[in-house]
């Protein structure tokens, strides 16, 4: 008889990896398979907002270790109108993770040489290896979105941008990559109060850009190009999900916890370890601190 195919692994179960992922945790040492995963569940009404990003945020470092143990290939895209909370969600998915996992793609505007390229290229050598997690703050969908209205790129290059993303997004599907689409939603009035709120804020003042201010005036402009957006790209097996970042706090919140229900994951917990005693090494004598350039120490 012909020897049974090996069934592949599924999502649910962590993903295909080398060998049963129960096995390399316990060679690897570091961690160890404690239950299943645990994402959040909904909260009290008089929650606290640090206690719940802080567990979030434990939460996110057992996923991202799932993610490295299984070889996981994860990309999350975050899109919205400028002031709409992007940052900061990103800020607090990150802050708690290791950037050699975790990483932040922010691509500037494009050169010369790069406009001379098909349009995903750019993109494309971004994407996550194995074991990685790759944050996109603004993505593929510029051409979308800002290209679009403010006339970087020609209709026919838009045009060819709605019919090709999803055949592109497709392409990466298939091949393993996990995708999530995020899009934060604020209204009128709270991206105002935002507006104002950056230019008093010496602080925060580099986050408004003359390109924002633009949006601005272009409101209806941005709000069509969503809609068409939307109508093109939001597609059953690469479906957008809508936050609402009118309030940030619960923005974050909500965010985190919708990708931790999106990416199957075991609950597992951090071995501890012994720490091996240092060899002495009594001929060795060290420099004179003297002899090197110390900082002054003023919040002495």
């Amino acid at each position: 008889m012909p020897a049974k195919k090996k069934k592949k692994a599924s999502l649910a179960d962590g993903g295909e990896v080398r060998r049963d992922v129960e096995e390399e945790v316990r060679l690897e040492g570091h961690w160890q398979i404690v239950g299943p995963g645990t994402p959040p569940v909904k909260p009290n009404g008089d929650y606290n907002y640090i206690d719940e990003l802080v567990r979030l945020q434990f939460e996110l470092i057992k996923l991202q270790e799932w993610i490295r143990i299984n070889g996981l290939r994860v990309v999350i895209l975050f899109e919205g109108r400028d002031a709409a909370g992007k940052g900061g969600v990103i800020k607090r998915i990150t802050e708690a993770l290791n950037p050699r996992i975790c990483r932040i793609v922010a691509l500037t505007t494009p050169t010369e040489r790069e406009r001379g390229q098909w349009y995903f290229q750019r993109y494309a050598a971004q994407l996550p290896a194995r074991g990685e997690m790759v944050l996109f703050d603004r993505s593929w969908y510029n051409r979308a979105g800002v290209e679009h209205v403010m006339g970087f790129c020609t209709p026919e290059e838009y045009e060819e941008f709605l019919a090709s993303c999803p055949i592109f997004e497709d392409m990466l599907l298939r091949s393993g990559i996990i995708l999530l689409k995020y899009w934060f939603s604020v209204s009128d009035e709270e991206q105002e109060r935002r507006f104002h709120e950056r230019m008093r804020n010496p602080i925060k003042r580099w986050k408004l850009s003359p390109m924002d201010l633009k949006s601005r005036e272009l409101w209806v402009e941005y709000s069509k190009a969503k809609d068409a957006m939307l109508e093109h790209t939001d597609t059953k097996t690469s479906p957008w999900y809508m936050i609402d970042a009118d309030n940030k706090k619960k923005a974050r919140l909500n965010c985190i916890a919708h990708i931790l229900h999106q990416i199957p994951y075991k609950d597992l917990r951090p071995v501890e370890l012994d720490l091996p005693p240092r060899r002495l090494d009594t001929s060795y004598k060290r420099p004179k601190k003297s002899s090197q350039n110390w900082v002054t120490q003023p919040f002495s």
